[in-house]
């Protein structure tokens, strides 16, 4: 019978002397609803977005490099450059305009550093496509002075470059801030607001590497 008792009874817990302290709560197994639902998620990495925007911008880099070499291929294999009976290019206006551009750089990032603010975040995207506009305004203005003095594309290569590698950075500025105004009305729609804002962020990476492209092109066609 004493072995059928045994059988029968559960064993009973072996209680730990403590020494009158009260033992430590076992650790959380994680499939409960404890705390582990209050703590904050991790710090997210590099989010999708910008990632393809750093690799479109990459592509770019190359495009325009591209440009550029072969502009100063042709720079140099030229007896005079800029041929003879050329009209001159608007050194003041166009570097006037380069500070338009750099204006609408320093915009974008106040607006984005303005997420939490509503007001403050559509003001800041709203100056920046207008300064962008602004330059491309300015840009156009003189491309048809340029024109009607005689320079165009048939020009010989000096017109050829010219408005090749002004014009496609003019292309880029207009997708950007066709992106800017999606962007744009996404925040006056209440988007945009909180963290990450992965749009946003990506369309001012987008931003930031037109405006960095144009002194470059400044300087190497209208300076050099």
């Amino acid at each position: 019978m004493s072995g059928i008792g045994a059988v029968l009874d559960p064993p009973r817990p072996v209680t730990r002397r403590t020494n009158g302290r009260v033992p430590p709560p076992p650790p959380p197994t994680g499939g409960g609803d404890g705390d582990d639902r209050d703590r904050e998620p991790r710090p997210r990495g590099l989010d999708n977005a910008r990632l393809a925007t750093m690799f479109f911008i990459g592509a770019e880099v190359m495009f325009f490099s591209g440009l550029i070499s072969a502009y100063f291929v042709l720079r140099m294999g030229a007896a005079q450059w800029p041929p003879p009976l050329q009209p001159r290019l608007p050194i003041l206006v166009t570097g006037l305009n380069t500070l338009v551009l750099l204006g609408s750089s320093v915009a974008m990032v106040r607006a984005l550093r303005a997420r939490g603010d509503h007001v403050r975040l559509v003001r800041g995207l709203a100056l920046t496509g207008a300064l962008g506009v602004v330059f491309l305004l300015v840009q156009g203005y003189e491309w048809a002075r340029l024109v009607s003095y005689g320079f165009t594309v048939t020009s010989g290569a000096y017109g050829v470059t010219f408005y090749t590698l002004i014009g496609v950075h003019g292309l880029h500025v207009l997708g950007a801030l066709a992106w800017l105004a999606i962007v744009l009305l996404g925040a006056r729609r209440g988007r945009f607001i909180e963290p990450p804002a992965t749009g946003l962020r990506a369309c001012g990476m987008y931003w930031h590497f037109v405006v960095a492209l144009w002194p470059i092109l400044y300087v190497t066609v209208y300076l050099l």
